[in-house]
């Protein structure tokens, strides 16, 4: 779906702002009828919170705009995987759709570690997409990582 497209690009610019601030570098949107409620990226470090993920911060917001805390009906649009407790806010927001570019081995709560929201136990499934523009998804999170290892060897001091 091209939009899926459109509105992950607008989360990979969310996340060039979370790279140029220092913050791991993933963005989110959500959308609803094609209306952006949320766009925001990772800002644990500058918010002293560690809640404070992408996916979080973004459904904080649209629930603000929605005055609700049930986001029926939209898409949630998110760079990298979301984590277990992305994952978890996911479901409660009742969010209908995710959308997600790179896939997070060590991290994943959606698909590579845990299924959190295809589980059948809890009382909310979520339509998923996986693999919408991984590449470019993926090369920010290695290059903010390869540029954090650089900085933090022993050769970077010399």
């Amino acid at each position: 779906m091209q939009s899926d497209e459109r509105f992950i690009r607008l989360a990979l610019e969310e996340a060039e702002k979370a790279y140029a601030s220092g913050e791991v570098p993933v963005g989110a949107v959500i959308v609803l009828n094609g209306d952006i409620l949320a766009a925001t990226h990772n800002s644990p470090i500058g918010l002293n919170d560690p809640s404070a993920h992408a996916e979080i911060l973004a459904i904080r917001r649209a629930g603000e705009r929605m005055k609700n805390y049930r986001l029926t009906g939209t898409t949630l649009y998110v760079t990298l995987e979301p984590c277990i407790m992305c994952a978890a806010a996911i479901v409660q927001a009742r969010i209908s759709r995710v959308v997600f570019g790179a896939e997070d081995p060590k991290g994943g709560g959606v698909v590579s570690l845990y299924r959190i929201l295809q589980d059948e136990r809890l009382n909310h499934r979520t339509e998923l997409k996986e693999g919408v523009l991984k590449g470019a998804c993926g090369e920010i999170l290695s290059r903010f990582f390869r540029e954090k290892r650089l900085r933090s060897s022993p050769a970077a001091d010399d």
